[in-house]
């Protein structure tokens, strides 16, 4: 059982109020080595796991006293927002470990310009990309490729920062309403025109403490609203995990991206005790790193902690203090299947009445939207709303009972995809 340097079991706080920070308090919940869990803010079913604590995520100076205060043992700090903002130096510089890179580290995902010369200066293989701040400099970027244009807000904003475009006037058009009319405010002050590569995507996740890795499952996410694909890009609608894909190219992504990425850290010395996410293109069975996230994705959290063998509570323990376990996997698949609110990505509608049915032992639901309303009635308060979870030796068992268990809810007007898991990653081997 593990225990923290006194030998006790541990208190965590996890931070955050959504469907991977809930997958999370579970998982911690169930760890033999952690006594209580703390969420900061969570949401109604993260509170039935775990001790639910109203500070606002930008006051780093509170969060610090209430860890002293309570003797948290180590944070998870689950967004992106406040990485990118500082909280984990602020946790470090009063002893609290964390989970999470610093402020320098998270620049990976904070600023698009900061992590594309990274990529470059580490010999990470990625698409070329020109540094572009007017219409002017974006349309004369454009000349050396061809379309579709690809332009890239530097800063965070909320998956909201990438245009594709399919000519020229609509390259005018995007970077017209990033650096003129400022949409995104100063996440688009300025921006990456970027060479389109046309491939298959998938997510390939590292825990790192900055100088060894090992790798998470490989989960399949699927980014469009609609069946077969269709209607606007989401933050997801579902995961499949494992995905499997050729040994070869996954030897590829580690000596072309992975391995580079994490000699890169170490040579530029960013502190980096957590999750690197990198979103890869596959062009013909060749990778290229798109872009990093400096934390757990949202929801393949929720299909790749299933998978872990590990007392997730230790794992993340050792992480914290920059140690890192080697990490063994249960041969079994877990499904998701994101519920989203009416009107969703565009016109959310909230406040919609929730009934669930009862959770089973590998079949439940993992609140990502919800809140209680002034009768501590279950109604809707986001966008993706619900997460239903199976898991199963077989794949298609359970997709199976995720599917049967999902049709259980009601929740009027909700947005599912009724075809997870029926596209298999094509790598275009030759």
């Amino acid at each position: 059982m593990g225990r923290n340097k006194k030998g006790n079991l541990m208190k965590v706080l996890v931070i955050g109020s959504g469907g991977r920070e809930h997958a999370l308090v579970k998982s911690f919940f169930e760890s033999p080595s952690i006594s209580k869990v703390y969420a900061c803010p969570g949401n109604p079913g993260i509170g039935k796991q775990a001790q639910l604590v109203s500070i606002s995520l930008s006051n780093a100076l509170q969060i610090v006293q209430f860890c002293l205060q309570e003797k948290i043992d180590f944070v998870f700090i689950g967004p992106e927002d406040p990485l990118v903002d500082g909280l984990s130096d602020a946790l470090r510089e009063a002893s609290i470990a964390v989970v999470g890179p610093s402020k320098a580290a998270a620049q990976l995902e904070g600023s698009k310009i900061f992590a594309k010369q990274f990529m470059q200066e580490s010999g990470v293989a990625t698409a070329e990309a020109t540094i572009v701040n007017s219409v002017e400099q974006a349309l004369h970027a454009a000349q050396k490729h061809q379309a579709p244009y690809v332009l890239k807000a530097d800063g965070l904003a909320a998956g909201k920062g990438v245009f594709i475009c399919r000519d020229l006037n609509e390259l005018k058009t995007a970077s017209d309403q990033l650096f003129n009319k400022k949409i995104l405010g100063a996440a688009g002050e300025q921006a990456l025109l970027e060479k389109n590569l046309p491939g298959e995507e998938l997510s390939f996740l590292i825990l790192t403490n900055g100088e060894s890795y090992e790798v998470l499952p490989l989960a399949q996410d699927h980014k469009r609203l609609g069946d077969h694909n269709t209607g606007p890009n989401t933050g997801g609608m579902g995961t499949v995990a494992p995905l499997k894909i050729s040994n070869d190219l996954y030897q590829k992504i580690i000596t072309k991206i992975i391995e580079p990425s994490v000699l890169g850290l170490k040579n530029k010395k960013l502190l980096f005790r957590g999750v690197l996410f990198v979103g890869v293109m596959v062009v013909q069975n060749e990778p290229y790193a798109l872009e990093y996230n400096v934390r757990l994705g949202d929801p393949e959290t929720q299909v790749i902690l299933p998978l872990i063998k590990n007392d997730i509570g230790q794992l993340f323990y050792q992480l914290a203090l920059g140690k890192l376990e080697k990490i063994s996997f249960y041969n079994r698949t877990a499904f998701c299947i994101v519920n989203a609110a009416p009107g969703y990505p565009n016109n959310v509608q909230k406040n919609v009445s929730i009934t669930l049915p009862a959770n089973q032992n590998e079949l439940y639901i993992l609140h990502a939207g919800t809140q209680l309303d002034e009768h501590h009635q279950l109604v809707s308060s986001g966008g993706r709303v619900l997460n239903v979870i199976a898991i199963n030796q077989n794949f298609e068992e359970a997709k199976k009972q995720a599917y049967s268990f999902n049709e259980q809810i009601i929740f009027k007007g909700r947005q599912f995809r009724k075809d997870l898991g029926c596209y298999q990653f094509q790598s275009n081997e030759t």
